[in-house]
């Protein structure tokens, strides 16, 4: 697959100084001007003003010029008007209106984290007290996994990513979702039929589910109304999971153990349906990972104007 990554996620909030800190707080590290960096990943962040909460922009990385005039290609093959500046190719989303913006950009080459040992039945893999209780530095996320956006118009979406971008299908949400992938990670966007277009929650990559536990428990000390759902492991991706929630409202998630698809010949997309299709264990979602408290609001707000 000549896409390899996302880079970035722009997103838009009205309360950027207060979103500012969230991400600080997440473990993000802030270059300044709201720009957050991963410990692998780079630069994957921007907060910017906005009247409403939205995704603004989303980056995905192409290793060279063959690859944009491809992506190109594809897009006016679609009908999808974009521009190109040499290093990159955008285009706007036809359903939420956030630019995509396709891009030459680095590999992640990700430093191999030893194995966590632990313990089972008949099975002694390490001595002494588990290293997940004895970490006390902080939780800095490795980097920017994948996004999820609600769109009125899910097969619009779809065709966007898929027919226009070149992303692959992983596996459906009955006719409710799609997750979809530009590198090995089992998905990289995650499109949600919904009643509004919105942005649901970017997911950050942690080492593993001692680091999701302790990252969240670190978020919710002092501020248990951040929380929104976890601990809990997903069916499709298979990842470890806990939600939390920004004060705009955008969902962020720590993640580990995600399925990787190295080669599409060895995958079969599957359709989940019912609770499957969200998780596999964990306490039942809260109506509002679905269907957002803003929802209202959100509806309004997509007729404001940037600022």
């Amino acid at each position: 697959m000549s896409m390899h990554r996302l880079t970035r996620v722009t997103m838009g909030v009205p309360n950027v100084a207060e979103t500012i800190a969230y991400y600080a707080d997440f473990g993000l590290t802030h270059l300044g001007d709201g720009a957050f960096t991963t410990r692998e990943g780079g630069e994957q962040l921007r907060v910017r003003h906005a009247a409403s909460r939205r995704l603004l922009e989303l980056g995905v990385g192409v290793d060279d010029l063959d690859d944009l005039a491809r992506t190109a290609s594809r897009l006016n093959d679609l009908g999808v008007a974009g521009g190109a500046d040499g290093t990159a190719v955008t285009a706007i989303e036809p359903v939420s209106g956030f630019t995509v913006r396709v891009e030459i950009a680095p590999r992640i080459v990700q430093q191999p984290v030893p194995a966590t040992p632990y313990n089972g039945p008949g099975r002694i893999e390490r001595f002494g007290r588990a290293p997940g209780v004895l970490r006390e530095d902080p939780i800095r996320p490795k980097k920017l996994g994948h996004c999820v956006v609600g769109t009125t118009d899910l097969d619009a979406t779809m065709r966007f990513f898929t027919e226009g971008l070149g992303f692959k299908v992983s596996d459906y949400i009955g006719d409710k979702g799609a997750f979809m992938r530009c590198s090995v990670d089992h998905h990289n966007v995650l499109a949600l039929a919904a009643p509004v277009n919105f942005l649901h929650h970017t997911s950050w990559q942690v080492d593993d589910i001692d680091d999701v536990g302790r990252g969240a428990a670190a978020m919710l000390a002092g501020n248990p109304d951040r929380h929104v759902w976890g601990l809990g492991r997903h069916h499709a991706g298979s990842n470890f999971f806990w939600y939390l929630k920004d004060p705009a409202g955008n969902f962020s998630e720590y993640y580990a153990d995600m399925d990787c698809i190295p080669e599409d010949e060895i995958w079969t997309p599957e359709v989940f349906e019912g609770a499957q299709g969200l998780f596999s264990w964990g306490p039942p979602p809260p109506p509002s990972f679905l269907e957002p408290d803003d929802l209202a609001a959100l509806m309004t707000g997509q007729h404001a104007p940037s600022r």
